[in-house]
C-alpha cells in the first residue's frame, strides 16, 4: 500500500506492506484524510522530541473510510461499514495519509449518515480538540468563553460546541469572518488585531469565565479572562503564565470513540458545520500541504485516494 511519510522535512510516498489489524483493531480503507497544521509540524521535525529519532515518520491524524478487515475481539462494527477515526500516536511509520489505516476501535466511530467521506474526515482531530478544550474549562451553562481563531478548524468547532452547551461565546477572528462566526453561534465579536483584554472586557465586564486559545494569542488572550477563570491553550507548550489564579492547561488531544460518535451525531443532524476547502489525491499531497502552509484556508484541505 501507499503511505505518505516525512524524511528530513521532505514528503515521500512509499510502498509499505499491507497492515494487519490486531486484537481490538479495525483496518480502514481510506476514502478521505484531512491535512492539519500538526502534519506540517511533523513533516518539518518540530515534534521529534516527542517520539525520538526516526529516519521517516508517517503523517495524518484524521480518516474517513470503510472497514475492510477486523482483528480478534472486535464488536460493534461490521465489514464494509463507513467510519471515522483519529490516529493520536506520534512517530508511527504509517498513519492516516495512506491507503489503509489500522486503528484501535476506541479511536473509531460510525461516520455520520448523509455526509460525504470528505466532509466526515474533517471531524475527528479538530472536533475532539475543541470538545476536550471545552471540557478542560469546566464551565457551566450561562458562563462566557472567548475563542481565538474562531473561524479556523478547531476554533469554528469550539464556537459551535460551546454555544450548544449553553455558553456565551466571544469570537476573535478576522473582520471578514464576523458573519461566519456569528452564524456558528458567537454572541459577541472581536476583530483580529484588537487588543483582546480591553476589547473583550468592554463586551463582558470583568472578563470572560474562560478562553480557548486556538490562534496562539497567549498572554494577551489571558488578559480577557477574569481572575480565577480558566484558559485552554490548543497548541502544546503555548500556555501562558497562570496570572490572577487562572487555571491554565494545554489541550493534549486523545482518541475518544465515544465522544467522536457524539460529534458524528451532531454532524448528522446539521448541528456541526463541516467545512471543506478542497480535495487533492494522495499523489498530490505536496500541493495539499502547500495550501495549508500558505494559510488563510477556511475549511480543511482533504486528501483522497
Amino acid at each position: 500500500m501507499r503511505a505518505l511519510t516525512a524524511r528530513s522535512g521532505t514528503l515521500e510516498i512509499v510502498e509499505m506492506p499491507t497492515p494487519e489489524p490486531g486484537r481490538g483493531q479495525v483496518r480502514i480503507r481510506m476514502e478521505a484524510a484531512t491535512v492539519n497544521p500538526v502534519d506540517l509540524a511533523t513533516r518539518d521535525g518540530h515534534l521529534a522530541a516527542f517520539y525520538g529519532p526516526r529516519e521517516r515518520v508517517g503523517l495524518g491524524w484524521d480518516v474517513a473510510g470503510t472497514i475492510d478487515d477486523m482483528g480478534p475481539g472486535v464488536t460493534g462494527f461490521e465489514l464494509g461499514e463507513m467510519v471515522i477515526g483519529v490516529s493520536d500516536i506520534l512517530g508511527l511509520p504509517s498513519k492516516t495519509h495512506a491507503d489503509l489505516v489500522v486503528l484501535d476501535t476506541a479511536a473509531v466511530a460510525r461516520a455520520p449518515r448523509g455526509v460525504t467521506p470528505v466532509e466526515a474526515a474533517t471531524i475527528p482531530l479538530n472536533g475532539l480538540t475543541a470538545s476536550q478544550a471545552i471540557d478542560l474549562l469546566g464551565l457551566h451553562e450561562g458562563q462566557s468563553v472567548l475563542v481565538t481563531g474562531a473561524a479556523g478548524g478547531v476554533g469554528g468547532f469550539a464556537v459551535e460546541l460551546a454555544a450548544a452547551r449553553g455558553l456565551r461565546v466571544v469570537a476573535l477572528a478576522s473582520p471578514a469572518d464576523e458573519e461566519l462566526v456569528r452564524r456558528l453561534g458567537a454572541e459577541w465579536f472581536v476583530p483580529r488585531g484588537a487588543d483582546p483584554g480591553p476589547a473583550v472586557r468592554d463586551l463582558v465586564p470583568g472578563g470572560v469565565d474562560g478562553a480557548i486559545d486556538a490562534a496562539i494569542v497567549g498572554a494577551a488572550a489571558l488578559e480577557a479572562v477574569r481572575g480565577g477563570g480558566a484558559f485552554a491553550a490548543v497548541v502544546g507548550g503555548t500556555a501562558p503564565t497562570p496570572l490572577r489564579g487562572t487555571r491554565v492547561a494545554n489541550v493534549w488531544i486523545r482518541a475518544d470513540g465515544t465522544r467522536l460518535a457524539e460529534l458524528a451525531a451532531l454532524a448528522e443532524t446539521g448541528r456541526l458545520n463541516l467545512r471543506v476547502a478542497g480535495t487533492h489525491p494522495l499523489g498530490e499531497a505536496a500541493t495539499a500541504y502547500g495550501r495549508v502552509a500558505d494559510g488563510g484556508v477556511r475549511g480543511r484541505v482533504v486528501l483522497i485516494p
